[in-house]
């Protein structure tokens, strides 16, 4: 068996060789002649499964190692007969953690409190008890950002899904329109979509959307970047009709929006859900539903694991959010903040490149 594999992918090497020949390459530059021959593509969303990319191949299965899958053209590989699988949920605490730095953070500048730090120097969590979080989207990672939301004591918790309220029932969702009117933070985890039928997401704040939020209010974006509008963002921005932007995923990605860039509180490269964990996760997802759908052994892979941390590790060593809270050791996203905004040419190396970093 014939395999093409993202070479950016994690963990990965010693292990897909268990599998058959393997040959790596860069996800964005992979070819129809690179997948002629190959029985399976293990990819992530810079690589574009399509009728241009996979016509007259022999691929019959496709792993994206990500939770998203609005890179792969799902009319055309139905069509085709080419079977595919992501990984739900592989990097959702990843993401859960990415949102609690930022809160962090947020608090310790001073966001929601004039005395954001206790007499000993630490951070005051109180301050989120007196908030409102409004989750829009609570799939794999929704979830584990509600837990965490419960864990650091916010005030309440409102959650949007429409698509689960039609399945489960209304009780326990709201409508986005009443996220937009009563959250103090408003975080979106939903995927990419433009199908009607479907609760289209593309765009889902729009101007209408911040004519409606509260101008003291912090929006989240680290789902998909078309699933907010970059143009009505900045205005609401600009205006003072938001306080606050945390952007991890962008419209246009890699030629981000460099006014948005500057704008943003914080600006990540994608990365929210890249912790080793997360990436492990998706990688040992990959190979195992590779192995199964060819009758293979899928049990070597389930060693697949991120590398341990050293002692008193500090994922930013230069800065100080750690010794305002420990949690902030294991991840601040200043660094990868700070390196996004001082070179914003460089957005697909900072992913590519990223350093090690863990949820625990």
């Amino acid at each position: 068996m014939k395999l093409v594999i993202d070479s950016k992918i994690p963990f990965m090497r010693g292990f897909a060789e268990k599998l058959g020949e393997v040959h790596y390459l860069p996800g964005a530059s992979i070819t129809a002649d690179d997948v002629a021959d190959a029985d399976a593509l293990i990819i992530r969303t810079r690589t574009h499964c399509n009728r241009q990319l996979l016509e007259g191949s022999k691929v019959k299965f496709i792993a994206t190692a990500t939770i998203g899958y609005d890179h792969l053209d799902l009319d055309y590989l139905r069509q085709a007969g080419i079977d595919w699988t992501n990984c739900p949920g592989c990097n959702a605490r990843s993401v859960a953690q990415y949102v609690e730095s930022a809160l962090l953070l947020l608090a310790a500048h001073g966001c929601w409190s004039t005395q954001p730090f206790l007499p000993s120097g630490k951070l005051n969590r109180q301050v989120f008890s007196k908030l409102t979080l409004g989750i829009v989207g609570v799939g794999h990672v929704g979830e584990q950002v509600r837990l965490m939301a419960e864990r650091i004591g916010f005030g309440r918790i409102l959650c949007c899904d429409p698509p689960r309220a039609e399945r489960e029932g209304e009780t326990g969702f709201v409508s986005l329109a009443e996220v937009a009117r009563q959250a103090d933070v408003i975080t979106f985890h939903t995927p990419l979509t433009h199908q009607p039928e479907a609760h289209p997401t593309f765009h889902l704040a729009d101007a209408e959307f911040f004519s409606l939020i509260r101008p003291s209010a912090v929006l989240f974006n680290s789902s998909r970047g078309e699933v907010v509008d970059t143009e009505a963002l900045k205005h609401a921005l600009r205006s003072g009709a938001l306080r606050e932007a945390i952007i991890d995923t962008w419209e246009e990605e890699p030629n981000i929006d460099r006014e948005l860039l500057s704008m943003a509180f914080l600006a990540t490269p994608h990365i929210a859900g890249y912790s080793a964990d997360g990436k492990a996760n998706g990688t040992r997802m990959s190979l195992q539903a590779v192995a199964r759908y060819f009758g293979l052994d899928s049990a070597p892979f389930a060693a697949v694991a991120p590398l341990q941390l050293p002692e008193n590790f500090a994922y930013f060593p230069e800065g100080e959010g750690w010794k305002m809270d420990e949690a902030l050791r294991l991840y601040d996203p200043t660094r990868d903040s700070l390196a996004l905004k001082s070179a914003p040419e460089t957005f697909e190396k900072l992913r590519g490149d990223y350093p090690l970093r863990r949820e625990q």
